[in-house]
């Protein structure tokens, strides 16, 4: 790398920054944010309600390991962070083309491609937060009895993960929709509720179509010969190639975004 090439890339790398400062703090404080929080609480909730029948009914919670990989995890793999993505990732363009506010982003001396990168890490590590706060609380209530177990916070940190790579993963898919799309919202719950829901289910090498595919080959496989919702069908991906592919899908769909959003006319309605 030349030294001209590196002092670009330094500056583009102060831009993206930049934009991320303005974008973190607003997304935090937004209206739709509080909104959300309070959805990704939902599984808490749902935690709640399970530990206290437990409780109350004197049975034991042995099987909370199965629930939480079949029933909190369902929540957030099939509901939550794809709901959270598509609003926040789309809106990382769209939202400056429909509130006209594009034009005073693109006369300020930052390149719109640094604007869809700190717009989308700003809006990444706000959801982050969200289902974090909510996974563990979940994860700690089903676990009241073993919080001294050291091995249950290796399987956290695993579902954690998870969650953090669906989050960057389907929020560079929905800026990359909200780059070039008008209703990229329609189209983004027709993928997450179509698509995403239905192809990981087939058998065979087509499940690999889904993002959720490759983020469901990282859960620990259950033992239990109970039905198991999240991995059925699934013919899991290796570790290290899953995690390659999603870096892969990620990174491509935000290049491509930063390239839609660099070279489109956008025309802004009255």
């Amino acid at each position: 790398m030349t030294a001209g090439s590196a002092a670009d890339l330094r500056s583009f790398l102060r831009s993206a920054g930049r934009v991320f400062a303005v974008f973190f703090p607003q997304g935090r404080k937004a209206r739709r944010t509080r909104s959300f929080f309070l959805f990704s609480f939902l599984p808490v909730a749902v935690s709640l309600v399970i530990k206290f029948n437990q409780i109350f009914s004197g049975k034991p919670g042995g099987g909370n390991g199965y629930l939480f990989n079949n029933l909190i995890m369902l929540f957030y793999l099939q509901l939550i962070i794809l709901i959270l993505a598509l609003f926040y990732g789309t809106s990382v363009c769209s939202e400056e083309v429909e509130g006209k506010t594009l034009p005073y982003l693109v006369t300020r001396p930052v390149p719109k491609a640094a604007v869809v990168l700190g717009k989308y890490a700003a809006y990444t590590v706000v959801m982050i937060g969200m289902v974090t706060l909510g996974l563990v609380f979940s994860f700690l209530i089903l676990n009241l009895d073993r919080l001294l177990d050291p091995a249950i916070y290796r399987v956290l940190g695993r579902y954690l993960g998870v969650l953090i790579l669906g989050v960057m993963a389907y929020g560079a898919l929905f800026t990359f929709l909200g780059s070039f799309l008008k209703r990229s919202i329609f189209f983004g719950l027709l993928f997450c509720f179509g698509w995403e829901n239905i192809i990981q289910y087939f058998p065979g090498s087509t499940q690999r179509l889904a993002i959720a595919h490759y983020l469901k080959s990282f859960l620990p496989a259950t033992s239990s010969g109970r039905f198991s919702i999240l991995t059925f069908h699934l013919e899991p991906t290796r570790p290290g190639l899953a995690l390659l592919m999603l870096f892969l899908i990620t990174a491509a769909l935000l290049a491509l975004a930063c390239l839609f959003f660099t070279k489109k006319e956008y025309i802004l309605d009255d």
